[in-house]
């Protein structure tokens, strides 16, 4: 796991807006006629249509997508009682998560007050407003009482995630690791170490998939839960033992499988190893869970062994679960979600990890053969085929229970469906962002002496994402952290200009007027521009020194685009180099060339653009379906730009005759897929949606990209040089930080490509 500063979760909340949700209009309010419709006179329509059937505030409402996460702050993470308000940044966080995983809406709702009673007519009373509620945080025993009496008197999936999450979530794992042991379900006996609400709820759903309540051992902080305790809750009472055992050590003698929801460290390598061959153990205490990875997996060498942390195989994360569930249950028009559709989550789950594992989500954890087996018994929570394996599982499980007000019936639509309603698609940086933290490099940052810059180099240290060089003066960068609250601490500062630096200046001299010897520089000019911390960075980089560089935009009266040109040079079979934006828009992903560096654009230029926007899309996991943008359509006009874009394609039609992309052609006629195939049936991306856009000339992409953006219809990735012999990136020093970041982390997967593959490398 990468390292949280209190200061970076601090900004990051802050920034820009507070917390991390907000509401987003999803009609026109433009004018007037806008604004009646949407609020009077207008609203009175749906208002009485619903008033008739309330069963049509499905059709006229957000409710059918719309999530409560509600608590009252009991039982916060791992923080305890600490009040309603103090949790609200965990439940924002929850809502974030259900709308990027599964494209639902969700208000948190922070509740202060402690009385069950009280707290349930509060829920029930704010019901109608939603499709289902997620209850959280809520401390036991007090939480099966509230959610056992809202899914009786609530006509919505009401689900606590604390309790059936975890259950769901490792209950797959369970089926999947008994199954690679060579284990029978009715067999084992179960050790579990706690007695919280997810305790309960996943030995309860351990029983139903076929565990014996008699093989079942408890365990508390004062030790075995068995019969001769007095004061025993209902929750306890019903898995008190009749064995005469009374520590978790002498529990875990002989035990096939052991469940930790408790403290770490309670498990020791003696109790482990007294379990029985072939042995489970999910210790899921967090963040440190009840026995080390490492201690575990030296213990013995049979052992399937899984956690709750990201940093290790098997990793139990509810987020496998809850978006999909409820996104399954409120497209079904369920009334609740009960155990026939947590059991269809539960074989869900667990099938998908016996699946082939796809080229994305072997990328995405820096991988190269993930497959079902003792290291990996679920999905990865970033595998992209959840929605499509969970939701309608969920959704089957309530038509078959009978609880389905809506039943699905053309299930290849609902598929295409849940592909699509995902908004921001901001799965992409999350991938690469974890790919980088796997393999962090040596990345210099030329503009350190700038806010910004500054900021982004030690936030994605921090992150785990890269490991930065500074360059700049040592003394001005740290009063400049010490202004702005960062800890540079460990982090590689290069002032160029010191005497030190000298020998280095000397050799990077020697080395660049050797290769430009003919090319008008000379030893005495090379080492003049040493000086310039472009130049230096890029030298580290092309010795390698550093793995990559990310510059600022200009320097002196040279643009960095064409200092890297000069140091390391383009790579072989292209005569120029370009970049690409990745835009994340509600409509998916789009990749637009070239956004920055080619100012005058002939055919040779053109056709080196495409050629490495093609390699760039495909090295990002996507097939690229190529639209060459122009205001002309097929040669509607005869003008030297649109022939030099007409002539392009052909050229890349020769190039790769199985690629999808054809123009020139309008923007309009390149989005709008119905439109370009009744106008132009002929076309090679006929039924197809574009994802890769290049444009004519460099006005036109700057200025395409850059309105998106401030109109808030895109978010940016991006400017991502294509065609560089080394990770050579350019950006504004007075980028945002983020954007900063999300550049370092392309560079580092970058550099990472080129590790393995050498220079002249295709991206």
């Amino acid at each position: 796991m990468s390292k949280v500063t209190k200061e970076m979760a601090l900004d990051y909340h802050r920034e820009g807006k507070p917390g991390k949700i907000e509401v987003v209009p999803t009609v026109p309010y433009s004018s007037m006629q806008d604004l009646a419709l949407a609020y009077s006179p207008g609203v009175a329509y749906p208002c009485l249509e619903i008033e008739k059937n309330p069963a049509d505030a499905y059709e006229y409402t957000n409710k059918g997508n719309l999530i409560a996460v509600i608590s009252n702050g009991t039982a916060v993470l791992g923080l305890g009682d600490i009040g309603a308000l103090a949790g609200k940044p965990v439940m924002e966080g929850k809502a974030l998560l259900f709308k990027i995983f599964a494209g639902l809406d969700c208000f948190d709702i922070e509740v202060n007050e402690k009385d069950p009673k009280k707290f349930i007519e509060i829920v029930k009373a704010l019901a109608p407003t939603f499709g289902g509620i997620n209850l959280e945080d809520i401390k036991a025993p007090e939480c099966f009482e509230i959610e056992q009496r809202l899914k009786e008197e609530c006509n919505i999936p009401v689900m606590h995630d604390d309790q059936h999450g975890t259950a769901i979530i490792s209950a797959a794992g369970l089926i999947n690791a008994l199954e690679i042991q060579g284990k029978n379900i009715g067999d084992v006996k179960l050790v579990v170490n706690g007695a919280g609400a997810a305790a309960v709820s996943c030995t309860r759903l351990y029983i139903a998939l076929g565990v014996k309540k008699e093989n079942v051992v408890m365990c508390d902080s004062k030790g075995v839960i068995n019969r001769s305790r007095k004061g025993l809750n209902s929750q306890k009472e019903e898995f008190a033992t009749d064995r005469d055992i009374n520590t978790l050590a002498e529990a875990m003698v002989g035990a096939d499988v052991f469940l930790g929801l408790s403290v770490k460290d309670v498990v020791t390598t003696e109790m482990v190893q007294s379990m029985a061959e072939k042995p489970i153990v999910f210790a899921l205490a967090n963040p440190d869970p009840e026995i080390s990875y490492e201690a575990a997996m030296a213990s013995r060498p049979d052992l399937i062994f899984a956690t709750g942390r990201s940093d290790y195989p098997n990793q139990i994360n509810n987020v496998l679960g809850f978006p999909y569930i409820f996104r399954g249950a409120l497209d079904a028009g369920a009334t609740a979600i009960n155990e026939t559709m947590k059991l269809a989550a539960v074989k869900a789950i667990a099938d998908l990890a016996k699946e082939p594992v796809p080229s994305v989500v072997n990328a995405a954890y820096g991988m190269s053969n993930l497959k079902f087996g003792r290291d990996y018994i679920l999905p990865k929570p970033l595998d992209p085929r959840l929605i499509t394996a969970v939701s309608p599982a969920v959704a089957r499980g309530a038509m078959e229970s009978g609880v389905a007000r809506r039943p699905i019936t053309d299930w290849e639509a609902y598929n295409e469906k849940l592909r699509h309603l995902m908004g921001y698609d901001n799965k992409f940086m999350r991938r690469v962002t974890e790919e980088a933290r796997r393999n962090p490099k040596r990345v210099v940052f030329g503009e350190a002496n700038t806010d910004n810059m500054l900021t982004a180099a030690v936030n994605a240290y921090h992150d785990g994402i890269c490991i930065p060089i500074l360059l700049g003066n040592e003394e001005m960068i740290e009063k400049r952290a010490k202004r702005l609250g960062l800890d540079i601490e460990g982090i590689e500062i290069v002032n160029l200009r010191h005497d030190r630096e000298a020998e280095r200046r000397e050799q990077f001299a020697e080395k660049l007027a050797a290769s430009r010897q003919r090319r008008g520089i000379t030893r005495p000019e090379a080492l003049e521009l040493m000086f310039d911390r472009n130049y230096f960075g890029m030298m580290m980089v092309e010795t390698g020194q550093a793995d990559a560089m990310i510059s600022g935009t200009y320097s002196g009266s040279k643009k960095a685009a064409k200092i890297a040109e000069e140091v390391v040079g383009i790579r072989p079979t292209y005569n120029h180099f370009a970049t690409m934006h990745i835009l994340n828009t509600k409509r998916g992903t789009f990749f637009m060339a070239d956004t920055t560096v080619n100012r005058e654009v002939d055919e040779e230029t053109l056709f080196d653009i495409t050629r490495l926007a093609r390699n760039s899309v495909e090295y990002f996991a996507h097939d690229p379906i190529m639209a060459m943008v122009s205001y002309s359509n097929f040669g509607s006009h005869k003008e030297k730009e649109p022939e030099v874009a007409r002539r392009v394609v052909e050229r890349m039609h020769e190039a790769y005759p199985d690629l999808p992309i054809d123009g020139e052609m309008q923007m309009s006629y390149a989005l709008n897929k119905k439109a370009r195939d009744a106008a132009y049936p002929f076309s090679r991306i006929n039924g197809k949606d574009v994802n890769t856009l290049i444009f004519p000339n460099l006005s036109a992409a700057s200025t395409a990209y850059k309105m998106m953006l401030e109109m808030g219809l895109a978010e940016a990735v991006g400017p991502i040089q294509m065609g560089l012999n080394k990770p050579i990136h350019f950006i504004s020093t007075d980028a945002a930080v983020r954007d900063i970041i999300n550049l370092a982390t392309v560079a580092v997967i970058d550099a990472a490509v080129l590790e393995k593959v050498g220079n002249g490398h295709d991206k």
